[in-house]
Order: structure tokens, then C-alpha cells, then sequence
């Protein structure tokens, strides 16, 4: 009896425009050595199709900056998106930015937004004493916490905020979740749009948005975990993909020059058949992998082995990342950092 897949009661759980998209949405891409960045309006037509808000998302895909010189050029990079982003809000020079950094400091896949907001320059109380010297702007700065530290809703505690200190614009920094793990930790996500807390783990909060602050809200965020339907779906087509390759390539000789047969095949341009998808998968091999990833969900979710996962060195990617849109915001937000 054939198994039917209801894939329509499941959700693909992502923070990120890019991956909601489908092929026929154009995206504005720029490549700048081994860095991508792309750009998208989600228009009306295509927020109700894909679940995304309407407006401004930037996607920076970057592969390493566990070095100085890749650190740098996702930096320029990062501050040149966010001022291209202001500059398309309406944001002026002397407007005064409230940077928000969420998330649980306690837990290092969610500690981007405090780890954040501890190396910006922050100047609000400065200007209490007085004028800054021009090229410096008037930015506060926020840690929240999470509703399990403080039992109030994230978006009441900055609502109130703002209505306090009154800024002209909000930035907000958030560990995101990717439905892919070439993503995880190599992506930054721009958007003028807000942000739904804890959506991508499905614990969603209230959202913080220009509709519920009544000012301007970009949000940025970096994917720092994946679920096991996720890990074990890419697994498969990485396994499909390996197969493919080694059944076409069994007699290149190139091959044979290749200590312990360690051959980079995922940048490879491979044929992959069905034939070979099911020789190797069997049934499964007859699904595609939209319907494979909601076979896992159907299996793992059920029993709770969906678990949400981040890899083994996130201390110091998460260091970095945060080092990266610290500088990006800071040079973003005050001309007078050239530094």
C-alpha cells in the first residue's frame, strides 16, 4: 500500500528569505571574490506565498573567517549593506539608533545579539554631557534577555524603551535558524522588515517591527543552528550526490592521484539520475527532497528527536560573527570610524 506524505502540515523551519524563495522570484546577485551577496523586495504577491513580511532582504553568503583578511572583507562588505539599507529608509545622519541585541547570553548558539551589543560604540549618555564631535551618532543600546529570564514579552520590554528614550530607528541582532547546513554560520540576513523572536526553533514571540514600534526596524541575523530533519535530509543528497560522482568518475585517472580518495564533490557539477537515486535509497529514492525532508519530519518529530543542533566550534564562530556586525554597525552608524 503506497504511504501518501501530507508535506502541506509541515514548515520548513528557516528565518531566511532566500531559502522561502522559489526559483522564478529573481534575486539581485553580486559576487565579490568568494563572497555573495543577494538582494530582494518580497513584494505582496510573494509574501503570502512564501510567509515572508514585505520588503528589503539582503543575504552576505560567505564560506571562512576564521581569518584576519576574510573577516575584513565580510566586514567592508556587511557595513556597506546596512548603509545602503538606511540610505533607502530614509535614515538621516543625526538620527539616533537604538541597537537591540537578543537573545540568551547563557547559550552560545543564541548569545550573538549580547555578545553584539558589548563591542559597539555607544554614545547616548555622551550626548546627555553634550554634543559629540560630528561623525559620531547618538546609538543606545539594549540586552533584553529572553521571556524565560524575565517573564515579560521581549516586545513590551523594548516597546516601553523606545517610548522612553524615543529613537528615530531600531537595530535588531538575533541567532537565526537555516533549513540547510551549508548556511549555518555563513550567511548574514539584512532586512528592513523586524523580526519574529525565537520563530525559526518554532517558539515564536511577539514581533518587532516598524508596525509595532512605529519606527523604522532592520534586523540582522545569522543562522546558527539547524534541526535534525535538516542535517539528515542533506545528508541523503550529499550521499546521492557522492554516489553519482564516484559511479562516473570510477576510472579517472586523475583520481588515482588523490591521497585516501578525499575528493571535494559537493562544488562538482554531477548528472544525478533517478536510476541512482533509487539503487542506492531504494523507495525513498523515488521522493524528491522536499518530500524526503517531510518523511524524516514525519519520523524524527513524533518521537521528539527533532532536535535543534549547532556545530562543535560555535564558541569562537560566534565570537567572530559577533566582532564582524559589531564593526559592521559600527561603521555604519558613525562616519567619523574609519578603523
Amino acid at each position: 500500500m503506497k504511504h501518501e506524505i501530507d508535506i502541506s502540515k509541515y514548515q520548513t523551519r528557516t528565518d531566511l528569505a532566500i531559502e522561502s524563495i522559489s526559483d522564478e522570484v529573481k534575486l539581485d546577485t553580486k559576487t565579490y571574490d568568494e563572497i555573495k551577496v543577494s538582494s530582494i523586495y518580497i513584494d505582496e504577491k510573494t509574501s503570502q506565498k512564501i510567509n515572508k513580511k514585505i520588503g528589503n532582504y539582503i543575504t552576505i553568503e560567505f564560506q571562512d573567517i576564521t581569518d584576519q583578511t576574510n573577516e575584513e572583507k565580510v566586514t567592508e562588505i556587511l557595513t556597506k549593506e546596512i548603509k545602503k539599507l538606511l540610505k533607502k529608509i530614509n535614515i538621516k545622519d543625526n538620527q539616533t539608533a537604538l541597537v537591540i541585541g537578543l537573545g540568551n547570553d547563557k547559550s552560545t548558539p543564541d548569545s550573538l545579539g549580547p555578545l553584539t551589543i558589548n563591542k559597539l560604540l555607544i554614545t547616548n549618555h555622551l550626548y546627555e554631557l553634550g554634543n559629540l564631535e560630528e561623525g559620531y551618532r547618538r546609538v543606545a543600546a539594549l540586552n533584553p534577555g529572553v521571556m524565560g529570564q524575565t517573564g515579560i514579552e521581549t516586545s513590551d520590554i523594548i516597546k516601553s524603551i523606545t517610548e522612553k528614550i524615543k529613537p528615530d530607528f531600531l537595530i535588531v541582532i538575533d541567532a537565526l535558524a537555516s533549513s540547510s547546513i551549508e548556511r549555518v554560520n555563513k550567511t548574514i540576513q539584512i532586512t528592513d522588515t523586524g523580526i519574529h523572536p525565537g520563530s525559526g526553533i518554532g517558539n515564536s514571540r511577539k514581533e518587532i517591527s516598524k508596525e509595532i514600534l512605529n519606527i523604522p526596524v532592520i534586523a540582522v541575523g545569522v543562522p546558527t543552528t539547524v534541526d535534525a530533519v535538516t542535517i539528515v535530509s542533506d545528508t541523503i543528497d550529499y550521499m546521492v550526490k557522492k554516489y553519482s560522482y564516484t559511479r562516473q568518475n570510477i576510472n579517472n585517472p586523475m583520481n588515482k592521484l588523490i591521497v585516501n580518495k578525499e575528493i571535494n564533490y559537493k562544488n562538482k557539477k554531477i548528472e544525478i539520475t533517478k536510476e541512482d537515486k533509487q539503487e542506492l535509497l531504494g523507495l525513498v529514492g523515488n521522493l524528491n527532497h522536499e518530500e524526503t525532508r517531510k518523511l524524516i519530519d514525519e519520523v524524527l518529530t513524533p518521537i521528539g528527536y527533532n532536535f535543534m543542533v549547532t556545530p562543535k566550534e560555535i564558541d569562537f564562530l560566534i565570537k567572530k560573527l559577533s566582532t564582524i556586525i559589531s564593526s559592521g554597525i559600527n561603521h555604519a552608524l558613525h562616519k567619523k570610524i574609519e578603523n
